[in-house]
């Protein structure tokens, strides 16, 4: 069986979907994510007010995500590259900057390995400065 081409990179749950519409509503501005290797929640995604945070060429472009885009580090993604992610929530208070953390709640990524042909199939990845060059 042959696989369509540009399958997704990054899923998303329906609780997850409900905490976007929710953001959404409060905030009156589209959304972005953000996951890095770094400090606070470690590779937890964080959502920003789309623009709040700045992307470049050390950020890796993995697609839109419930119309958000979905950007990664460049090191973090050359370890999840091989990896579906799926978009997720969870309650309790993470220790970031996402703008979730006030309700109570935290995204998290739960994930699975693509098979090959699935890997050999999926939608081209851009750096953040690519992206904000075509908007």
């Amino acid at each position: 069986m042959t696989q369509a081409t540009n399958l997704p990179r990054v899923l998303i749950t329906e609780a997850a979907m409900e905490v976007i519409d929710t953001l959404r509503k409060r905030f009156g501005t589209d959304l972005m994510f953000h996951q890095s290797g770094g400090c606070c929640d470690g590779s937890s995604p964080m959502c920003f007010e789309k623009g709040d945070f700045k992307v470049g060429a050390n950020d890796i472009w993995m697609g839109k995500v419930y119309d958000c885009d979905f950007f990664m580090s460049a090191d973090q993604f050359e370890y999840w590259k091989h990896t579906e992610l799926t978009l997720d929530v969870t309650p309790g208070r993470g220790s970031s900057f996402s703008i979730e953390i006030p309700m109570g709640i935290r995204f998290l990524i739960r994930s699975r390995l693509f098979t090959m042909e699935e890997f050999e199939n999926l939608i081209p990845i851009k750096t953040g400065e690519e992206v904000l060059e075509e908007n």
